[in-house]
Protein backbone atom coordinates (compact mmCIF):
# COMPACT_ATOMS: atom_id res chain seq x y z
CA UNK A 1 0.00 0.00 0.00
CA UNK A 2 2.85 2.36 0.79
CA UNK A 3 4.25 1.75 -2.70
CA UNK A 4 0.96 2.81 -4.33
CA UNK A 5 0.49 5.79 -2.02
CA UNK A 6 3.76 7.38 -3.08
CA UNK A 7 2.37 7.69 -6.63
CA UNK A 8 -0.97 9.08 -5.40
CA UNK A 9 0.31 11.67 -2.94
CA UNK A 10 -1.90 14.73 -3.30
CA UNK A 11 0.84 17.31 -2.91
CA UNK A 12 2.93 15.73 -5.68
CA UNK A 13 -0.10 15.43 -7.97
CA UNK A 14 -1.04 19.09 -7.53
CA UNK A 15 2.58 20.15 -8.03
CA UNK A 16 2.74 18.28 -11.34
CA UNK A 17 -0.61 19.76 -12.42
CA UNK A 18 0.74 23.24 -11.62
CA UNK A 19 3.91 22.60 -13.64
CA UNK A 20 1.81 21.47 -16.59
CA UNK A 21 -0.30 24.64 -16.44
CA UNK A 22 2.81 26.82 -16.36
CA UNK A 23 4.55 24.88 -19.15
CA UNK A 24 1.61 24.64 -21.56
CA UNK A 25 1.85 27.58 -23.93
CA UNK A 26 -0.58 26.41 -26.61
CA UNK A 27 -2.95 23.62 -27.52
CA UNK A 28 -1.88 19.97 -27.43
CA UNK A 29 -3.53 16.69 -28.35
CA UNK A 30 -2.03 13.54 -26.89
CA UNK A 31 -3.21 10.01 -27.62
CA UNK A 32 -2.86 7.11 -25.22
CA UNK A 33 -2.75 3.72 -26.93
CA UNK A 34 -3.08 1.51 -23.87
CA UNK A 35 -6.43 0.49 -22.44
CA UNK A 36 -4.92 0.52 -18.96
CA UNK A 37 -4.02 4.18 -19.46
CA UNK A 38 -7.51 4.96 -20.76
CA UNK A 39 -9.09 3.49 -17.64
CA UNK A 40 -6.58 5.19 -15.31
CA UNK A 41 -6.95 8.61 -16.94
CA UNK A 42 -10.69 8.62 -16.33
CA UNK A 43 -10.61 6.84 -12.97
CA UNK A 44 -8.19 9.40 -11.51
CA UNK A 45 -9.88 12.39 -13.16
CA UNK A 46 -6.71 13.43 -14.99
CA UNK A 47 -8.52 15.67 -17.53
CA UNK A 48 -9.92 17.80 -14.70
CA UNK A 49 -6.36 18.62 -13.61
CA UNK A 50 -5.27 19.87 -17.02
CA UNK A 51 -5.64 23.29 -18.63
CA UNK A 52 -8.28 23.56 -21.40
CA UNK A 53 -5.63 23.54 -24.12
CA UNK A 54 -4.60 19.94 -23.43
CA UNK A 55 -6.77 17.25 -24.99
CA UNK A 56 -6.35 13.54 -24.26
CA UNK A 57 -7.81 11.07 -26.77
CA UNK A 58 -7.97 7.29 -26.69
CA UNK A 59 -6.52 5.11 -29.43
CA UNK A 60 -6.69 1.39 -30.28
CA UNK A 61 -5.26 0.24 -26.95
CA UNK A 62 -7.91 -2.28 -25.90
CA UNK A 63 -7.25 -5.76 -27.36
CA UNK A 64 -10.87 -6.83 -26.94
CA UNK A 65 -12.07 -3.68 -28.69
CA UNK A 66 -9.92 -4.10 -31.81
CA UNK A 67 -10.85 -7.76 -32.30
CA UNK A 68 -12.85 -8.09 -35.52
CA UNK A 69 -16.50 -9.17 -35.55
CA UNK A 70 -15.69 -12.04 -37.93
CA UNK A 71 -13.29 -13.46 -35.33
CA UNK A 72 -16.05 -13.55 -32.70
CA UNK A 73 -18.37 -15.23 -35.21
CA UNK A 74 -15.74 -17.91 -35.89
CA UNK A 75 -15.30 -18.56 -32.19
CA UNK A 76 -19.04 -18.96 -31.74
CA UNK A 77 -19.19 -21.38 -34.68
CA UNK A 78 -16.29 -23.37 -33.20
CA UNK A 79 -18.00 -23.51 -29.81
CA UNK A 80 -20.98 -25.30 -31.37
CA UNK A 81 -18.75 -27.81 -33.17
CA UNK A 82 -19.10 -31.31 -31.80
CA UNK A 83 -16.19 -32.30 -29.55
CA UNK A 84 -14.84 -28.74 -29.24
CA UNK A 85 -14.57 -26.58 -26.13
CA UNK A 86 -13.56 -22.92 -26.27
CA UNK A 87 -11.44 -21.83 -23.28
CA UNK A 88 -11.36 -18.04 -23.26
CA UNK A 89 -10.46 -14.98 -21.23
CA UNK A 90 -13.53 -13.64 -19.46
CA UNK A 91 -13.48 -10.20 -21.05
CA UNK A 92 -14.10 -11.75 -24.47
CA UNK A 93 -17.38 -13.34 -23.38
CA UNK A 94 -19.67 -10.38 -23.99
CA UNK A 95 -18.05 -8.91 -27.12
CA UNK A 96 -20.85 -8.72 -29.71
CA UNK A 97 -20.54 -10.85 -32.80
CA UNK A 98 -22.89 -10.47 -35.73
CA UNK A 99 -25.90 -12.06 -34.04
CA UNK A 100 -24.72 -13.07 -30.57
CA UNK A 101 -21.80 -13.27 -28.15
CA UNK A 102 -19.84 -16.08 -26.53
CA UNK A 103 -21.87 -15.53 -23.38
CA UNK A 104 -25.11 -16.02 -25.27
CA UNK A 105 -23.66 -19.04 -27.07
CA UNK A 106 -22.79 -20.65 -23.74
CA UNK A 107 -26.32 -20.02 -22.53
CA UNK A 108 -27.46 -21.79 -25.69
CA UNK A 109 -25.49 -24.94 -24.87
CA UNK A 110 -22.04 -24.31 -26.34
CA UNK A 111 -19.04 -25.60 -24.37
CA UNK A 112 -17.31 -22.35 -23.46
CA UNK A 113 -15.09 -22.07 -20.38
CA UNK A 114 -13.44 -19.05 -18.82
CA UNK A 115 -9.71 -19.33 -18.09
CA UNK A 116 -7.06 -16.96 -16.78
CA UNK A 117 -4.26 -18.04 -19.11
CA UNK A 118 -3.43 -20.05 -22.20
CA UNK A 119 -1.70 -22.58 -19.97
CA UNK A 120 -4.96 -23.19 -18.08
CA UNK A 121 -6.61 -23.96 -21.43
CA UNK A 122 -3.79 -26.42 -22.15
CA UNK A 123 -4.40 -28.11 -18.81
CA UNK A 124 -8.03 -28.63 -19.78
CA UNK A 125 -6.82 -30.36 -22.94
CA UNK A 126 -4.55 -32.61 -20.90
CA UNK A 127 -7.42 -33.51 -18.58
CA UNK A 128 -9.92 -34.23 -21.38
CA UNK A 129 -8.24 -36.24 -24.13
CA UNK A 130 -11.54 -36.71 -26.00
CA UNK A 131 -12.07 -32.92 -26.23
CA UNK A 132 -10.49 -30.48 -28.67
CA UNK A 133 -9.74 -27.33 -26.70
CA UNK A 134 -9.50 -24.01 -28.57
CA UNK A 135 -7.90 -21.00 -26.89
CA UNK A 136 -8.76 -17.57 -28.39
CA UNK A 137 -5.32 -15.97 -28.55
CA UNK A 138 -5.94 -12.23 -28.47
CA UNK A 139 -3.95 -9.32 -27.12
CA UNK A 140 -0.83 -7.36 -27.96
CA UNK A 141 2.83 -8.05 -27.21
CA UNK A 142 1.86 -8.30 -23.54
CA UNK A 143 -0.03 -11.58 -23.87
CA UNK A 144 1.64 -13.06 -26.97
CA UNK A 145 4.64 -14.46 -25.01
CA UNK A 146 2.27 -16.43 -22.77
CA UNK A 147 0.59 -17.96 -25.80
CA UNK A 148 3.98 -18.72 -27.34
CA UNK A 149 5.26 -20.49 -24.22
CA UNK A 150 2.04 -22.51 -24.02
CA UNK A 151 2.32 -23.62 -27.66
CA UNK A 152 5.94 -24.64 -27.05
CA UNK A 153 4.85 -26.64 -24.01
CA UNK A 154 2.06 -28.32 -25.97
CA UNK A 155 4.55 -29.20 -28.70
CA UNK A 156 7.08 -30.62 -26.25
CA UNK A 157 4.39 -32.82 -24.66
CA UNK A 158 3.05 -34.01 -28.01
CA UNK A 159 -0.40 -32.61 -27.27
CA UNK A 160 -2.80 -33.18 -30.15
CA UNK A 161 -6.06 -31.73 -28.81
CA UNK A 162 -4.99 -28.15 -28.03
CA UNK A 163 -5.41 -25.34 -30.55
CA UNK A 164 -5.28 -21.56 -30.69
CA UNK A 165 -7.47 -19.31 -32.80
CA UNK A 166 -4.90 -16.61 -33.19
CA UNK A 167 -5.64 -12.88 -33.30
CA UNK A 168 -2.53 -11.50 -31.62
CA UNK A 169 -1.64 -8.00 -32.76
CA UNK A 170 1.38 -5.72 -32.43
CA UNK A 171 1.11 -2.08 -31.49
CA UNK A 172 3.75 -0.09 -33.46
CA UNK A 173 2.15 -0.65 -36.91
CA UNK A 174 -1.24 0.44 -35.54
CA UNK A 175 0.29 3.63 -34.17
CA UNK A 176 1.79 4.32 -37.58
CA UNK A 177 -1.62 3.69 -39.19
CA UNK A 178 -3.16 6.25 -36.82
CA UNK A 179 -0.59 8.83 -37.93
CA UNK A 180 -1.00 8.06 -41.62
CA UNK A 181 -4.78 8.04 -41.27
CA UNK A 182 -4.77 11.74 -40.47
CA UNK A 183 -5.79 11.75 -36.81
CA UNK A 184 -4.32 14.96 -35.42
CA UNK A 185 -2.02 14.33 -32.47
CA UNK A 186 1.04 16.08 -31.08
CA UNK A 187 2.40 13.10 -29.21
CA UNK A 188 1.80 9.60 -27.91
CA UNK A 189 1.46 8.35 -24.36
CA UNK A 190 3.01 5.03 -25.33
CA UNK A 191 1.72 1.74 -23.91
CA UNK A 192 3.21 0.72 -20.58
CA UNK A 193 2.68 -3.05 -20.48
CA UNK A 194 3.51 -3.54 -24.16
CA UNK A 195 6.74 -1.58 -23.68
CA UNK A 196 7.82 -3.89 -20.86
CA UNK A 197 8.08 -6.58 -23.54
CA UNK A 198 9.14 -4.60 -26.61
CA UNK A 199 11.33 -1.98 -24.93
CA UNK A 200 11.25 1.69 -25.89
CA UNK A 201 13.25 1.00 -29.04
CA UNK A 202 10.09 -0.30 -30.75
CA UNK A 203 8.75 3.27 -30.94
CA UNK A 204 11.88 5.10 -32.07
CA UNK A 205 10.55 5.31 -35.64
CA UNK A 206 7.77 7.69 -34.54
CA UNK A 207 9.89 10.73 -33.63
CA UNK A 208 12.41 9.84 -36.33
CA UNK A 209 9.91 9.55 -39.19
CA UNK A 210 7.00 11.68 -37.99
CA UNK A 211 8.51 14.17 -35.51
CA UNK A 212 6.02 13.27 -32.80
CA UNK A 213 6.81 13.25 -29.09
CA UNK A 214 6.59 9.92 -27.23
CA UNK A 215 6.65 9.07 -23.54
CA UNK A 216 6.22 5.60 -22.05
CA UNK A 217 4.52 5.87 -18.69
CA UNK A 218 2.99 3.91 -15.84
CA UNK A 219 -0.57 3.84 -14.59
CA UNK A 220 -0.64 5.97 -11.45
CA UNK A 221 -1.75 9.64 -11.40
CA UNK A 222 1.78 10.94 -10.99
CA UNK A 223 2.98 8.67 -13.82
CA UNK A 224 0.44 10.04 -16.28
CA UNK A 225 0.86 13.67 -15.25
CA UNK A 226 4.64 13.32 -15.46
CA UNK A 227 4.30 11.91 -18.98
CA UNK A 228 2.12 14.84 -20.07
CA UNK A 229 4.67 17.30 -18.69
CA UNK A 230 7.48 15.48 -20.49
CA UNK A 231 5.55 15.58 -23.77
CA UNK A 232 4.95 19.34 -23.43
CA UNK A 233 8.63 19.93 -22.77
CA UNK A 234 9.66 17.86 -25.81
CA UNK A 235 7.37 19.99 -27.97
CA UNK A 236 8.57 23.24 -26.40
CA UNK A 237 12.19 22.22 -27.01
CA UNK A 238 11.37 21.04 -30.54
CA UNK A 239 13.10 17.79 -29.66
CA UNK A 240 10.71 14.88 -30.23
CA UNK A 241 12.03 11.58 -28.93
CA UNK A 242 11.05 8.47 -26.98
CA UNK A 243 11.38 8.98 -23.23
CA UNK A 244 10.81 6.39 -20.52
CA UNK A 245 8.93 7.73 -17.52
CA UNK A 246 7.99 4.17 -16.48
CA UNK A 247 11.62 3.26 -15.80
CA UNK A 248 10.73 0.99 -12.90
CA UNK A 249 9.46 -1.52 -15.48
CA UNK A 250 10.60 -0.49 -18.97
CA UNK A 251 14.06 -0.54 -20.55
CA UNK A 252 15.21 0.33 -24.09
CA UNK A 253 15.72 -3.35 -24.98
CA UNK A 254 12.65 -4.76 -23.23
CA UNK A 255 12.20 -8.37 -22.16
CA UNK A 256 14.57 -10.19 -24.51
CA UNK A 257 13.54 -13.66 -23.35
CA UNK A 258 9.85 -12.94 -24.01
CA UNK A 259 10.77 -11.60 -27.44
CA UNK A 260 12.67 -14.82 -28.18
CA UNK A 261 9.62 -16.93 -27.31
CA UNK A 262 7.40 -14.80 -29.56
CA UNK A 263 9.85 -14.93 -32.45
CA UNK A 264 10.20 -18.70 -32.15
CA UNK A 265 6.46 -19.35 -32.36
CA UNK A 266 5.09 -16.40 -34.36
CA UNK A 267 5.92 -14.41 -37.45
CA UNK A 268 4.49 -11.06 -38.59
CA UNK A 269 1.36 -11.00 -40.72
CA UNK A 270 -1.21 -8.54 -41.99
CA UNK A 271 -4.11 -8.32 -39.55
CA UNK A 272 -7.57 -6.82 -39.39
CA UNK A 273 -8.12 -4.29 -36.62
CA UNK A 274 -11.64 -3.16 -35.81
CA UNK A 275 -11.93 0.45 -36.93
CA UNK A 276 -8.56 0.49 -38.68
CA UNK A 277 -8.99 -2.20 -41.31
CA UNK A 278 -6.17 -4.51 -42.38
CA UNK A 279 -2.81 -3.25 -41.13
CA UNK A 280 0.38 -4.37 -42.84
CA UNK A 281 2.41 -6.50 -40.37
CA UNK A 282 -0.11 -5.53 -37.70
CA UNK A 283 -0.47 -9.04 -36.33
CA UNK A 284 1.26 -12.31 -35.55
CA UNK A 285 0.61 -15.73 -37.05
CA UNK A 286 1.89 -19.16 -36.06
CA UNK A 287 4.99 -20.28 -37.90
CA UNK A 288 4.68 -23.26 -40.24
CA UNK A 289 6.25 -25.67 -37.72
CA UNK A 290 3.37 -24.98 -35.30
CA UNK A 291 0.51 -24.99 -37.82
CA UNK A 292 -0.94 -28.15 -36.23
CA UNK A 293 -1.97 -25.96 -33.28
CA UNK A 294 -3.80 -23.48 -35.54
CA UNK A 295 -7.56 -23.83 -35.02
CA UNK A 296 -8.20 -21.90 -38.21
CA UNK A 297 -6.28 -24.46 -40.25
CA UNK A 298 -7.48 -27.52 -38.30
CA UNK A 299 -11.23 -26.89 -38.33
CA UNK A 300 -13.26 -26.10 -41.43
CA UNK A 301 -15.16 -23.12 -40.06
CA UNK A 302 -16.58 -20.67 -42.57
CA UNK A 303 -18.58 -17.65 -41.47
CA UNK A 304 -20.06 -14.98 -43.73
CA UNK A 305 -18.47 -11.56 -43.58
CA UNK A 306 -20.70 -8.84 -42.17
CA UNK A 307 -20.13 -5.13 -42.21
CA UNK A 308 -20.11 -3.48 -38.76
CA UNK A 309 -23.21 -1.75 -37.41
CA UNK A 310 -23.20 1.65 -39.17
CA UNK A 311 -24.76 3.37 -36.16
CA UNK A 312 -22.05 2.26 -33.70
CA UNK A 313 -18.98 4.51 -34.03
CA UNK A 314 -16.59 2.19 -32.17
CA UNK A 315 -14.22 2.34 -35.15
CA UNK A 316 -14.06 6.13 -35.07
CA UNK A 317 -13.46 6.06 -31.32
CA UNK A 318 -10.58 3.60 -31.76
CA UNK A 319 -9.02 5.95 -34.32
CA UNK A 320 -9.32 8.87 -31.93
CA UNK A 321 -11.53 10.93 -34.22
CA UNK A 322 -14.69 10.71 -32.05
CA UNK A 323 -15.52 10.64 -28.36
CA UNK A 324 -17.78 8.00 -26.83
CA UNK A 325 -20.49 10.53 -25.94
CA UNK A 326 -20.71 11.53 -29.61
CA UNK A 327 -22.27 8.15 -30.40
CA UNK A 328 -26.09 8.17 -30.47
CA UNK A 329 -26.08 4.73 -28.82
CA UNK A 330 -23.90 5.77 -25.88
CA UNK A 331 -25.62 5.44 -22.48
CA UNK A 332 -28.93 4.63 -24.18
CA UNK A 333 -28.98 1.45 -26.24
CA UNK A 334 -25.31 0.78 -25.44
CA UNK A 335 -24.28 0.36 -21.80
CA UNK A 336 -21.97 -2.07 -19.97
CA UNK A 337 -24.90 -4.34 -19.05
CA UNK A 338 -25.92 -4.67 -22.71
CA UNK A 339 -23.10 -3.45 -24.97
CA UNK A 340 -23.74 -2.83 -28.64
CA UNK A 341 -20.12 -2.07 -29.49
CA UNK A 342 -16.87 -3.70 -28.36
CA UNK A 343 -15.61 -0.45 -26.81
CA UNK A 344 -18.29 -0.75 -24.13
CA UNK A 345 -17.41 -4.32 -23.11
CA UNK A 346 -13.94 -4.30 -21.58
CA UNK A 347 -12.91 -2.25 -18.54
CA UNK A 348 -10.14 -0.94 -20.82
CA UNK A 349 -12.56 0.18 -23.52
CA UNK A 350 -12.96 3.93 -24.05
CA UNK A 351 -16.77 3.78 -23.97
CA UNK A 352 -16.79 1.67 -20.82
CA UNK A 353 -14.42 4.05 -19.01
CA UNK A 354 -16.31 7.12 -20.23
CA UNK A 355 -19.62 5.61 -19.10
CA UNK A 356 -18.25 4.64 -15.72
CA UNK A 357 -16.67 7.97 -14.87
CA UNK A 358 -18.40 10.61 -17.01
CA UNK A 359 -21.97 9.53 -17.71
CA UNK A 360 -23.17 11.89 -14.96
CA UNK A 361 -21.95 14.80 -17.06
Amino acid sequence: MKYVDEFREKKLIMNLADQIKRSATGEYTFMEVCGGHTAAIHRFGIPSLLPPGIKLISGPGCPVCVTAVDYIDRLIALSFTRGVAVATFGDLMRVPGTVSSLSEARAGGADIRVVLSAYEALEIAWSHHDLNVVFPAIGFETTAPGTAVTVLKAASEGTENFFVLNAHKVMPPAMEEIIRGGTHIDGFICPGHVSVITGSSAFEFIPRNYSLACVITGFEPTDILSAILMLIRQISDNNPRVEIQYNRAVTPAGNVKAQEFMNEVFEPCDAEWRGLGVINSGGLTLREKFVNFDAGASFNIEVPHHEPDPVCICGEILRGVSRPDECVLFATACMPVHPVGACMVSDEGACNAFFKYHVHE
